[in-house]
């Protein structure tokens, strides 16, 4: 009689198998999921500094910053009411006013509390609240 053996994988191998990818799946996914925040908080940091830097233009063009209640309307439509842009762009500075990845609008005061001589200009962050750790905490220009 001949000895014949299969080379198939046996359940105990196969379990194996499992046993290692369920493993390794606990360690990466966890890694992976927590990266769709990290993205938003980056896409939040380069809409500050394009507001910030539409800020700069406005401000180049007209000698001041637009008040915080004119706040950043004023970078896509011409403001009425004081202080009136003396040469506003007809193109505006910004196509639109972004909201941050979180849905929230970006908060912008002048005087700043942070920048006290110019703007802050801020995501409040995934909560959409004051304060907060993490990626609840605000991301504004004054951070570097």
């Amino acid at each position: 009689m001949q000895d014949r053996r299969q080379g198939g994988f046996t359940l105990i191998e196969i379990m194996v198998v499992v046993v290692i990818l369920g493993i390794l799946a606990a360690l990466v996914v966890p890694t992976i999921m927590s990266r769709p925040d990290q993205a938003k908080a980056t896409v939040a940091r380069t809409d500050v500094n394009a507001i910030a830097s539409a800020l700069e233009m406005y401000r180049l063009d007209n000698g001041f910053y637009p008040s915080t209640e004119q706040g950043l309307d004023a970078l896509v439509t011409e403001p009425s009411g004081s202080p009136e842009p003396r040469r506003w762009n007809p193109d505006g500075y910004l196509p639109k006013v972004p909201v941050d990845p979180w849905g929230h609008p970006y908060q912008y005061e002048v005087p700043g509390t942070h920048n006290t001589r110019s703007f802050d200009v801020y995501s409040l962050g995934a909560d959409g609240r004051v304060g907060g750790d993490g990626i609840n905490a605000e991301i504004g220009n004054w951070e570097e």
